[in-house]
Formats: structure tokens, C-alpha cells, sequence
């Protein structure tokens, strides 16, 4: 088994509320075009919700763009799926792709997650991929309700282990600098409080308006994504409302600033603290100490943002990436 020897790409935490809007998705294909790229490297993927087809949609995804696991292993990533929240129906972003056939009769897109047992516990799964990680070269992208990092944030010693490892959260949801509660953090008001309460990074917050102001193109899914007969996202895009419509591209958002910051693609907040009140709203307190920071979509870059969700969205499979050695105990041997 080959092991590159360098410090590898920075690393990203995938938590999501997929099927909930396709956004979601798109994020995911983003995920995996930075990593055919060599930009980042997916970390690990889990849903805040507990719904079977969104892990399984999740696993299809992975496998897609990752290839089948090889004969010593390898391949595609666990899903790691939440057991606790709201579990919304089934929505056809997630049962279209998944429902899918070929000619010959078998589903269209391979997957592992059949059952319960073939998901992860999500907050050892996120645990574990930080643990492994260099100091300093893990970023957590949560495009969903805090629900599995709030979790993460009560194990013993995850605040310590999450300041040493991670650069910063990236989180889709909220409004800014006012508007009413955004349904991410309303569907777990408890756990988002909990998140910006005591998240030991920076985090960097991309509020509704964002990606409202940044919709992802329809003739992008027919035109730069037609190199393929059968794309799971591309059925769950078609599937999630009728064609063709530009999507709200919330969670993309917060995926683009998470692997290139130094583009320039948005304008920064000045610091300060985003508190998030009983009913579910976001207030954010400028001040010269504060972590936290929100993204403000800049009209002269809307046009270079969508041709770069696009351009990384739309790209081929790049197979199973390069394996590095995790970092190891440097004591002598005795």
C-alpha cells in the first residue's frame, strides 16, 4: 500500500442535513472536485438527522466519485448518521438517484447502506478523523443543525483536540446582519446555542443571504455535467423540484470559503460573537476579541463564484486519493 511522505492537503469534516435541499449535494460533488484537485481532502461525511436514505444517498455519493473499495480495503468513506432530532420523509432528491436502475435491473449507483447497523456513530466517526490528522490541517465545513458537533463538543477532551487540529468551522445557516430563524439552527436551537457558545476556533458563518445572492445554474446540470450517463447528483438536482430552476446554493457557500479563503470570493464581517437567541435567531455583537466572523456576498464576484461552483461541481472522478502516513510518536526507541 503506497503512502505519500509529505504533509498532506488540509482536511475537511463533512456535517450535513442532506435531502432537506439540494444545495447539500452540490456541496458534496464540490467537496470531491477540490479533492480530484488535490485542494482538500474529505475527512469524513455524516447527516444531523436520523434518515437512512440520506446516509445511503451520502454512501452513493462517495462511491461515485471514490471508486469500490480494492481488494486490501480502502475506497469509500463510512457515513456517519445522526440517531437523535427530527427524522423528515424521504424527499426525492434522495429516493430518485437512489431508486434508480440500470437495464439490467441493478440500482445505478453502488452503495453499502442498506440498514442501520451499516452507518457510523457520527460524533466517534468526526472524533476519530481529527484525532488523525496533523495540527493545524483539518477545517469542519456544517451545513445542517449542530446537532452531531454539539454532541462532539461534550466528550471529554474534544474542545482540547478540536483547538489543536482544526482551523476553522465553516457553518451554512443563520441570517445576517438580521432576519428571521433559519431552519437549520431551528430544528436544533439547543445545539446551535451550544456550537457558537463554545467552539474553540474560529468559525466563520455564511447566513441565508449569501447563498440566496449566489444561485447555483440549472444549465449548469445539463451542459457541464453531460460527460456522464448517470450522476447521483445530477438525479437528485432533477428529482428535487421540476427543471429547471437555479438553486439557492447555501451550503456551497460554505464549502468554497472553507478550501480557498485567500480568493477573495466574499467580503469578511468585522470580528465579533454570533449569539443565537431562544427562538432560534442569529445576533451578531461586533468586537475586537470575537472569534466569529459572517460571509457578505460581493456583487462584483457573483460571476467568478458561480463559474467556480460549476467549473468544481461538474468535475470527472479523480479516483481514490493519495494515502499519507498519519503522524507518528517521535520518542526514540529505547
Amino acid at each position: 500500500m503506497q503512502f505519500g511522505q509529505g504533509k498532506p492537503p488540509v482536511g475537511t469534516v463533512f456535517d450535513c442535513d442532506m435531502g432537506n435541499s439540494i444545495d447539500d449535494a452540490l456541496a458534496l460533488a464540490m467537496l470531491y472536485g477540490f479533492q480530484g484537485k488535490n485542494e482538500t481532502r474529505v475527512l469524513s461525511v455524516s447527516v444531523t438527522k436520523p434518515n437512512l436514505n440520506a446516509a445511503a444517498f451520502c454512501d452513493a455519493v462517495d462511491r461515485f466519485y471514490l471508486g469500490e473499495p480494492g481488494p486490501f480495503g480502502g475506497g469509500s468513506l463510512p457515513v456517519g448518521m445522526a440517531m437523535t432530532g427530527k427524522m423528515p420523509d424521504d424527499t426525492p432528491m434522495l429516493t430518485g438517484p437512489l431508486s434508480r436502475k440500470t437495464p439490467e435491473g441493478k440500482p445505478a449507483f453502488s452503495r453499502s447502506i442498506v440498514k442501520l447497523n451499516d452507518t457510523a456513530e457520527p460524533v466517534a466517526l468526526i472524533r476519530n478523523a481529527l484525532t488523525s490528522q496533523y495540527d493545524q490541517n483539518a477545517m469542519v465545513v456544517l451545513t445542517g443543525p449542530a446537532t452531531n458537533l454539539a454532541a462532539l463538543l461534550d466528550l471529554p477532551g474534544a474542545s482540547a483536540l478540536i483547538g489543536q487540529k482544526v482551523r476553522y468551522l465553516t457553518v451554512a445557516a443563520g441570517a445576517f446582519p438580521s432576519g428571521p430563524p433559519e431552519t437549520g439552527i431551528a430544528c436544533d436551537i439547543a445545539a446551535a446555542r451550544k456550537l457558537f457558545a463554545e467552539w474553540p476556533t474560529p468559525i466563520v458563518v455564511s447566513g441565508n443571504e449569501v447563498g440566496l445572492a449566489l444561485p447555483f445554474p440549472a444549465s449548469s446540470i445539463e451542459k457541464d455535467f453531460a460527460w456522464s450517463q448517470a450522476h447521483p447528483v445530477v438525479d437528485a438536482y432533477r428529482a428535487y423540484k421540476p427543471m429547471p430552476y437555479d438553486a439557492p446554493s447555501w451550503a456551497m457557500t460554505a464549502v468554497l470559503y472553507a478550501i480557498r479563503p485567500q480568493e477573495g470570493y466574499f467580503k469578511l464581517s468585522e470580528p465579533g460573537t454570533v449569539t443565537v437567541l431562544v427562538d432560534g435567531r442569529t445576533q451578531f455583537t461586533a468586537s475586537a476579541g470575537g472569534k466569529h466572523r459572517y460571509l457578505i456576498a460581493d456583487p462584483a464576484q457573483k460571476d467568478r463564484v458561480i463559474q467556480t461552483y460549476t467549473e468544481i461541481a461538474s468535475l470527472k472522478p479523480a479516483g481514490r486519493p493519495q494515502r499519507f502516513r498519519p503522524p507518528q510518536d517521535q520518542k526514540k526507541k529505547q
